[in-house]
């Protein structure tokens, strides 16, 4: 493939270390599913988008078409690496993985991430079990006190405090809401309604 001049190379990692998102998951060894759109920003595809971004496409069989089956078998051999290995693009494309992953390092994001991910690591210690062992508990739970509570509930329940605008939800409909055909007021008989519900059951509550 045709490489990228490193002026160009360093005009993308300047653009793709503004962006912490492209930068962290390149710094993880994880290639980005929308890492060409980043490259676009400076007018570079990373993605070959046809045969003049390979540097050579000939064979030497009597097969005048390019590309003849021999080179197309090599594209594929080539999909089947970058499905194993996503950064090979990069390498093919001019730029080791090393070197890159020390040029995002040096970015102010990456510097960054770099010591973020530094502060937070830990010592590996060996565990006494690979599955979780019981504690044993200190004292044994007062089960009375938990089911009964400590505090008894309240004999007697506070009255409600009746709405401050009654039938306020029947109200915004207005007197004659479309599911409406009667010749009274929908408001008046919701109120009567709400008023008999709650004489009927004042005596429950």
């Amino acid at each position: 493939m045709a490489p990228i001049p490193p002026t160009d190379w360093d005009k993308a990692i300047a653009h793709v270390g503004g962006n912490a998102a492209l930068i962290a998951m390149l710094l993880m060894n994880e290639m980005p599913d929308n890492i060409d759109d980043a490259f676009g920003g400076v007018k570079l595809h990373l993605l070959p988008g046809s045969r003049k971004d390979f540097a050579l496409t000939k064979c030497s069989c009597p097969d005048y078409a390019n590309p003849c089956k021999h080179i197309a078998g090599v594209y594929y051999r080539l999909a089947g690496q970058l499905d194993a290995g996503p950064f090979l693009l990069f390498e093919l494309r001019g730029i080791a993985r090393e070197r890159l992953h020390q040029a995002l390092s040096k970015t102010p994001l990456g510097k960054a991430l770099v010591s973020l991910t530094d502060d937070q690591s830990a010592d590996i210690a060996a565990a006494e079990s690979f599955f979780t062992r019981p504690t044993a508990m200190a004292a044994m739970p007062d089960y009375q006190a938990f089911w009964h509570g400590k505090q008894r509930l309240p004999g007697e329940i506070e009255p409600a405090v009746p709405a401050a605008i009654p039938g306020m939800l029947a109200k915004k409909g207005g007197d004659f809401p479309p599911v409406w055909d009667k010749d009274t007021s929908f408001v008046v008989v919701m109120e009567e309604l709400y008023l008999r519900v709650r004489q009927k059951n004042k005596g429950v509550l």
